[in-house]
C-alpha cells in the first residue's frame, strides 16, 4: 500500500551564516491511508513551516515530499495550482473571511474558484460541515 503522504529528509533553512535558523532539519515520516496525523509542537518549532512546503505555498531546501506519488517539487504551473487547489487544504493560523458572505459561503468559495459543484446542499458539504 502506498503512502498517500511521504516526507524524506526535509530540511527548509532561513538565512545564512550566523543567522541561520533550521525551521526543519532532516525530517522523515509518512501517513498511509486511513491514519491520522496529528502536528504539536512549541512556538517556533517548525509546525507552519512543515504545513507551507507541504502545501507548496514555500519550497523547502532540501529533501522530498510525495502526495499521492506525486513529487510535489516537480510540480509546476497548472499542475502546482491543481495540487494547491484540489489535493491539498488546511486552514491558516490568521485566517480571513470575506466579510460580507455567509460561513458557508465562504467555505465554499474556493470549491467554486476550482471548478468544484459541491454546494451547501451537497452532501458532501453537510459531512464536511457536521
Amino acid at each position: 500500500m502506498q503512502p498517500v503522504l511521504k516526507i524524506e529528509s526535509l530540511k527548509k533553512y532561513y538565512g545564512k551564516g550566523d543567522s541561520l535558523t533550521k525551521a526543519l532539519d532532516g525530517i522523515s515520516f509518512q501517513v498511509m491511508p486511513g491514519e491520522f496525523l496529528g502536528i504539536m509542537g512549541a512556538s517556533g518549532s517548525g509546525k507552519s513551516t512543515l504545513l507551507n512546503c507541504i502545501a507548496a505555498v514555500i519550497k523547502p531546501t532540501s529533501g522530498s515530499i510525495e502526495m499521492n506519488g506525486k513529487e510535489i517539487s516537480k510540480l509546476s504551473g497548472s499542475h502546482l495550482a491543481e495540487y494547491r487547489g484540489k489535493d491539498m487544504g488546511y486552514i491558516f493560523q490568521s485566517f480571513e473571511l470575506i466579510d460580507n458572505l455567509t460561513g458557508k459561503e465562504n467555505i465554499l468559495l474556493p470549491v467554486s474558484l476550482h471548478g468544484g459543484k459541491e454546494n451547501a446542499d451537497s452532501e458532501r458539504f453537510r459531512k464536511i460541515t457536521e
